[in-house]
């Protein structure tokens, strides 16, 4: 959910930051990781959770991946109704800024979020191994799917996050019915798009439709004139505001429209992606007990019965609206967006292809500019 250079010097300054400061700035914490100790799932209620939290002093810093400073409101409003006398900082920025911003303050010992989660699902697997996650298994560990829990408690998925196109509904029957459709010409101008070089799981996307209806296909949709722009919300926007009538690459849901008039689309056999959103708390953390508090109500029945999309990270929770679990989805690609995360020399081959067929990332970045250490 940058210019290409920047992200460049961002990814290799996380790059070296990872591999060896991170490990000098915390003696011993990866060594005590690969021990494997295990770790029980959590017993207490919410209200002892909560008691815990305020005890340690009521506070929590979370940052949080997404695409405007006020995209996590709702969670933070939800999770303040239950638990009022916590203090919530959600600070929110797109997670390619957020991990290596998490990577400097490790090395510098400057750490200020409690608890991250993000959509660079490779960086979960990474700080494991450096030990610098807290292994915790809150409870309802055990009902999540597989694929959305790590065995030895490092990090969660909270969160099924899905993306696809979508089109105004006024259109009816005569809206593009599959992904494929996007290239036809009588959608030509029609088209917005968050851009498939700025975000890897719109990126995902993009490689996903390439590899279904070819490199003519992109070459195609690449003359469509479509509107690119900086942050996921982008297309939902054009097309709730009646400025486009397709989107592509935005946030949604079967169960009801993402926004009035936007009719968000996965059709049979034909490619969309989701994954499940990762949180974990640092070992670092100022706020360990509020952290925990944080995950053990994200994952409870009624806020996974409440989701935006309708999706459940838990196995025993029915999805909303008689869908079908998002493991049950062969064409979500559910294991193919992990496994591309954590290849980013693929990543990169595709992002600079897509950069040569629709151009480079313009405009400032939607969430603002955070600097080194918002939150604190």
């Amino acid at each position: 959910m940058t210019t290409l250079s920047r992200r460049q010097a961002l990814g290799a300054a996380g790059t070296v930051l990872g591999a060896a400061a991170l490990g000098a700035a915390i003696p011993g914490s990866a060594s005590a990781a690969r021990l494997g100790r295990p770790v029980a799932e959590e017993r207490k209620s919410l209200g002892q959770l909560y008691a815990d939290a305020l005890r340690e002093g009521g506070e929590l810093v979370i940052y949080a991946g997404g695409d405007t400073p006020t995209q996590q409101d709702a969670t933070k409003q939800a999770f303040l109704a239950q638990f009022p006398d916590i203090k919530l900082t959600m600070v929110v920025d797109y997670s390619k800024f957020h991990d290596v911003r998490i990577d400097n303050q490790l090395a510098t010992g400057t750490l200020v979020p409690d608890l991250v989660q993000l959509q660079t699902l490779q960086d979960f697997t990474r700080w494991k191994s450096l030990g610098v996650l807290q292994p915790y298994k809150p409870a309802g560990f055990s009902e999540l799917y597989p694929a959305f829990r790590d065995p030895d408690g490092a990090w969660v998925g909270i969160a099924v996050v899905a993306f696809s196109y979508m089109y105004d509904d006024s259109l009816g029957n005569a809206g593009p019915a599959t992904p494929r459709d996007l290239a036809d010409p009588r959608w030509k101008g029609t088209i917005a798009s968050s851009y498939p070089n700025d975000d890897d799981a719109i990126l995902y996307l993009y490689k996903l439709y390439a590899q279904t209806y070819g490199w003519d296909w992109v070459a195609r949709l690449a003359a469509q004139d479509i509107q690119f722009g900086r942050g996921t919300p982008t297309p939902i926007v054009a097309v709730a505001s009646k400025q486009k009538k397709v989107g592509i690459g935005g946030i949604g849901s079967l169960t009801g429209p993402v926004a009035p008039g936007v009719k968000w689309v996965i059709p049979d056999g034909h490619p969309f992606m989701a994954w499940g959103h990762r949180a974990a708390i640092l070992a670092g953390a100022k706020h360990p007990a509020a952290a925990k508090l944080y995950l053990n109500w994200s994952l409870s029945v009624p806020v996974q019965q409440a989701s935006f999309d309708g999706w459940a990270v838990r196995t025993d929770v029915q999805p909303q609206g008689g869908l079908r679990p998002i493991w049950e989805y062969p064409n979500a690609h559910l294991d193919g967006f992990p496994a591309f995360m954590a290849d980013r020399a693929e990543a990169e081959r595709w992002r600079q292809t897509f950069s040569l067929y629709f151009g480079e990332v313009q405009g400032p970045p939607s969430p603002g500019v955070l600097g080194l250490h918002p939150g604190r």
